[in-house]
């Protein structure tokens, strides 16, 4: 037990408390400096790291500088220009707000700072020497240098925790490109150990992009730009097919603050899950701009984190757009397809208010009379369209697994004669090992896998088919369904009344720890609904919106769509081939299938021709 008394802690001891927040790192004392230079105003950066950051961090900056007369104050807690009133802190834009982080870093490291603003006599610098401050002049450059020398060399235990020299530098690295990215208008140069590591010069923003993330360059990206009254998004998504085993390629910004934010985090990921193969990660550079006022980015020393104050309109509103966005198969694009900032036609918007543009063209509606909206009878609602299908379907079947050759050769020279004529994948020529559909373009070929491409042709002609009910049917049940609930989620039953209703369940709040289900939608008649039900009130609770029936409902239509689609083996035709293709040419998302893996690939002539060496 502790027996001495209250006491207040020395100022030293409350900024190496403070530290431990703001600085864990060497790569979080160049976050807090780069934030400071951009505040500054700086158009040109040089950051030098020695030994990982741990013996020295130096940042130097071409910005306004600090007056010889607010250097002590620059290096006190809590002492800041950027705030005045909590008025002021409701609607911070700077980067740097909170007037700790120049304190803490002091109290850890041997710390120098040197300023020569414009218009006074000379520079001056500020060190700690032997606990106290010393002001002297200085012979730096104009702007600001910050040099911290000796990290954590008061407090050695926290050096324990610190990884290898290299994995701290490159940590810092991924800092000074995260802040790159975001500030293309701004040259970086990266020193590691007296050499020069890094050089990020002045540039378009889309340069920028591509010179820091090669994976999302070479057409492997979309531009997204959309907008409402109040807020933006813009950036690049990665396409599905460039996906990585690691998420170490996605970057989110809350008014050009880099950010870690769950609610983001779920809105991107469910915004992908219908293209993507497997646990892959997406690659993504995404800038969302809004009112200072509607997002509160002091919930976290370290400034990560942020806190919306319509954190569900916000999810629904970028998982949306970047869904709008992947949407458009590459199959409907000209055949110069666009880089970043290239611009097509305006279309449809994913939320009211909005415009995003694209070079494709949606696919058209398809009217089916629904006569059940029971996915046990999905055969029976959607016959209409999957009777379309029946010709390709029907198609003869080798009675024998003998020898064939490998290319099956049907019209090949009409083919060829056409193809300067042709629409996006080509004109079909021949069906290979009865798997691939191999078709001709004037500046090339493209292999498709028949199987693949047909199963998402009719995924999501089955999902418009019951998107386009006005409602979900539901089924009454004679004995009300009891499920138990965590106490903490009864809120969201009342609150989701409306959601509920619209999508076929009618529950009622027992206690707050039970609901009464008393009608379910009819799909899901026969299945267990405590799990969904306990998931759907958790992500309603967490992210304000719930896609679990949307998820479930679409795995289903997922392997109706892989039972119906068109087998390997069968011999098409080449009007079926052709088919197959053009319908390719006006579906959303074609150009994976539904379990994330590409459709299709086009092998340009170039290519060919490096293949064998031609021309070389």
């Amino acid at each position: 037990m502790n027996n001495r008394p209250i006491s207040l802690l020395p100022d030293v001891l409350i900024s190496q408390i403070a530290a431990g927040e703001v600085v864990d790192r060497p790569a979080s004392v160049v976050k807090e400096l780069l934030e400071n230079a951009l505040d500054a105003g700086a158009t040109e950066i040089t950051v030098r790291i020695d030994g990982g950051g741990i013996q020295r961090i130096c940042i130097q900056d071409n910005g306004k500088g600090i007056p010889k007369d607010e250097l002590e104050l620059a290096v006190t807690r809590h002492a800041t220009s950027k705030i005045q009133s909590l008025n002021e802190l409701e609607s911070v834009m700077s980067l740097g707000f909170r007037g700790e982080a120049l304190a803490s870093i002091a109290s850890v490291s041997q710390f120098t700072l040197s300023s020569y603003p414009k218009g006074q006599e000379c520079a001056y610098s500020i060190s700690n020497q032997s606990g106290r401050w010393l002001v002297e002049p200085s012979p730096a450059s104009p702007g600001t240098t910050v040099d911290v020398q000796s990290l954590y060399f008061s407090t050695p235990a926290r050096r324990k925790f610190l990884k290898t020299e290299q994995t701290e530098f490159f940590q810092c690295l991924d800092v000074v490109k995260r802040m790159a990215l975001a500030n293309p208008s701004v040259t970086w140069l990266v020193y590691r150990d007296g050499k020069l590591q890094s050089r990020f010069q002045e540039s378009s923003w889309s340069a920028r992009v591509f010179s820091i993330l090669e994976t999302m360059a070479n057409g492997a990206s979309k531009p997204i730009d959309v907008q409402t009254a109040d807020m933006q998004l813009h950036g690049a998504v990665g396409l599905p097919d460039a996906a990585r085993g690691k998420g170490d390629m996605q970057f989110f910004y809350v008014n050009g603050r880099f950010v870690k934010d769950k609610l983001i985090g779920h809105a991107v990921r469910s915004a992908y899950e219908d293209v993507l193969h497997g646990d892959k990660f997406p690659a993504f550079v995404l800038f969302l701009n809004l009112p200072a006022n509607e997002v509160d980015v002091n919930v976290h020393p370290a400034k990560t984190e942020v806190r919306f104050r319509n954190a569900r309109a916000v999810h629904q509103w970028v998982r949306q757009s970047i869904q709008a966005c992947l949407a458009p198969s590459r199959a409907v694009v000209s055949l110069s397809e666009p880089s970043l900032g290239v611009d097509g036609p305006a279309v449809a918007a994913p939320s009211g208010g909005t415009v995003w543009r694209s070079s494709s063209t949606p696919m058209p509606a398809v009217q089916v009379q629904a006569k059940s909206a029971a996915l046990p009878f999905l055969r029976e609602e959607l016959a209409d369209y999957i009777q379309a299908y029946r010709p390709i379907e029907s198609a003869p079947r080798p009675t024998a697994i003998t020898p064939r050759p490998l290319v099956q050769d049907t019209q090949p020279n009409h083919a060829v004669e056409n193809a300067e004529h042709s629409e996006y994948l080509g004109q079909a020529i021949a069906q290979v090992h009865g798997i691939y559909i191999l078709a001709l373009r004037p500046d090339g070929m493209v292999v498709v896998d028949m199987h693949a491409a047909h199963e998402r042709v009719l995924y999501e002609q089955f999902k418009n088919a019951l998107d386009n009910q006005q409602t979900i049917s539901s089924q009454e049940l004679l004995v009300p369904l009891l499920v138990q609930i965590d106490p903490r989620l009864a809120s969201e039953v009342d609150n989701g009344q409306h959601l509920w209703e619209k999508l076929g369940f009618r529950l009622s709040l027992i206690s707050t720890q039970e609901i009464a289900v008393r009608a379910v939608p009819t799909m899901l008649a026969g299945q267990d609904l405590s799990a969904l039900l306990q998931q759907w009130l958790e992500d309603l609770h967490q992210y304000g919106v719930a896609h679990v029936l949307e998820r479930q409902r679409n795995e289903w239509l997922a392997g109706l769509a892989c039972h119906t689609a068109v087998r390997a083996n069968r011999k098409l035709t080449v009007p079926e081939m052709n088919a197959l293709l053009r319908s390719m040419e006006r579906t959303e998302r074609s150009d994976q299938c539904n379990h994330g893996r590409p459709t299709w690939r086009h092998f340009s002539l170039s290519e060919m021709d490096k293949w064998f060496l031609r021309g070389q």
